[in-house]
């Protein structure tokens, strides 16, 4: 027994713990959460999209969640109040009883006044545009600690952007029919088909950039029996272009004289390039001055300050001008335009998210489980957790992975 005394004294406290039966640690399981969810009309300019459909309200209500919405809503995007209802959505004509929810999804970011209306402490999903934004609207935001979630900044579980894709492949193909029926303009468009009839030569189409926009409307353009021709600046982009196509078109670098010559020639020319901050000025007024008379210019980049020097902002109700003799239209926002199917390719992306978000707990919890729903959050309880922000407004921002972890 002596030695058996020396061995237990010789033992530390720690040691000695690890000896005691201890009790077995379990999962604590997720309790599922509720979600009240809030949709307003949209009020900014030229915006016709809604972020719900009936058919997602739907399957959000039969999940056991409310969602409210303010009348007319979903009107400019083809859906009527009826359809809602029937749905199980509340309406209201009362906006700032949209605005109580605890939950807020729009399209576009609130306004100043639309952020007043808001409770502290909600939940706000929306686009970001941080281009359009003002220091005022972060600081409006952190004073009511809204914590907002940009949904072109939300991951899919392959690390691509799911909302920014879906509308560039929508912009990509919507440019090309744009272009097709500018063509017969009876004003000043050149009264030819979009397509490769037997024995008329057909439609040639310069598309500078490689990306989504760029490949959906080479897609459309190829579907459509045009010559295509695609520039970008990116071998790796052109490369993934022409696999994705499955078929062999003409790809090049940006070189002026090669470009010249394309454009000179073309009927269709797309601008499709992106950059850091501003898109680049790719062609110039001298190049859209060689251009055959009647040409047709869509400019997609114009969200981002347009990729021809001749390229200058217009709306949906005046699309566009003429200037050397060829056509732009130069409309920001182009999937607003087909408002019925942008809000359906939104709602695609957002309904499974709430949903998942409500499984997991809620959203403090979804959070933490989900890096890529966490990388849409800039806003957490009114703490900016985004850089870019930060940066770009210089605002004090905190790694939101030293917050929710």
């Amino acid at each position: 027994f002596r030695h058996i005394n020396l061995i237990a004294m010789s033992l530390t406290p720690f040691t000695v713990q690890q000896l005691i039966p201890q009790e077995e640690k379990l999962e604590v399981g997720r309790k599922k959460s509720e979600l009240f969810i809030g949709i307003p009309r949209e009020t900014s300019f030229q915006e016709r999209r809604i972020c719900l459909t009936p058919d997602a309200v739907h399957s959000l209500v039969a999940h056991g969640h409310r969602v409210m919405m303010e009348s007319g809503a979903g009107i400019s995007a083809g859906y009527q109040d009826e359809e809602y209802s029937e749905a199980g959505a509340e309406l209201t004509a009362d906006t700032s009883k949209v605005f109580k929810c605890p939950i807020i999804l729009k399209v576009e970011p609130p306004t100043m006044s639309e952020i007043a209306m808001m409770n502290t402490e909600s939940t706000l999903i929306s686009a970001l545009q941080i281009k359009t934004r003002k220091k005022e609207y972060f600081e409006a935001l952190a004073g009511k600690k809204i914590t907002a979630l940009a949904f072109e900044y939300i991951k899919d579980v392959d690390g691509s952007y799911p909302a920014v894709k879906t509308l560039s492949e929508l912009a990509g193909t919507a440019s090309i029919l744009i272009a097709s029926e500018l063509m017969i303009n009876g004003d000043f468009g050149k009264g030819l088909l979009f397509g490769n009839i037997t024995g008329v030569p057909p439609t040639d189409v310069v598309i500078l950039g490689a990306g989504t926009v760029g490949e959906f409307a080479a897609k459309t353009a190829l579907g459509l029996g045009a010559n295509v021709k695609v520039f970008d600046n990116s071998i790796t982009k052109l490369r993934r272009l022409q696999n994705n196509l499955n078929q062999c078109i003409f790809t090049s670098t940006i070189q002026p004289k090669i470009l010249l010559k394309a454009l000179r020639r073309c009927d269709v020319a797309i601008g499709a390039m992106r950059g850091k901050d501003r898109c680049p000025v790719i062609v110039t007024e001298t190049m859209v001055e060689h251009m055959k008379r009647g040409a047709v210019i869509v400019d997609v980049s114009i969200d981002t300050g347009g990729c021809f020097e001749t390229s200058e902002i217009t709306t949906h109700e005046r699309p566009t001008f003429v200037k050397h003799n060829v056509i732009h239209y130069c409309v920001p926002n182009i999937p607003s335009r087909y408002a019925k199917s942008a809000s359906m390719s939104i709602s695609n992306i957002l309904s499974p998210s709430l949903i998942g978000i409500a499984e997991d707990g809620g959203l403090e919890s979804s959070i933490r489980m989900h890096p890529g729903l966490k990388n849409g959050v800039y806003l957490y309880h009114g703490i900016l957790t985004n850089k870019a922000i930060g940066d770009w407004f210089s605002l004090a921002h905190q790694d939101i992975n030293l917050i929710v972890f």
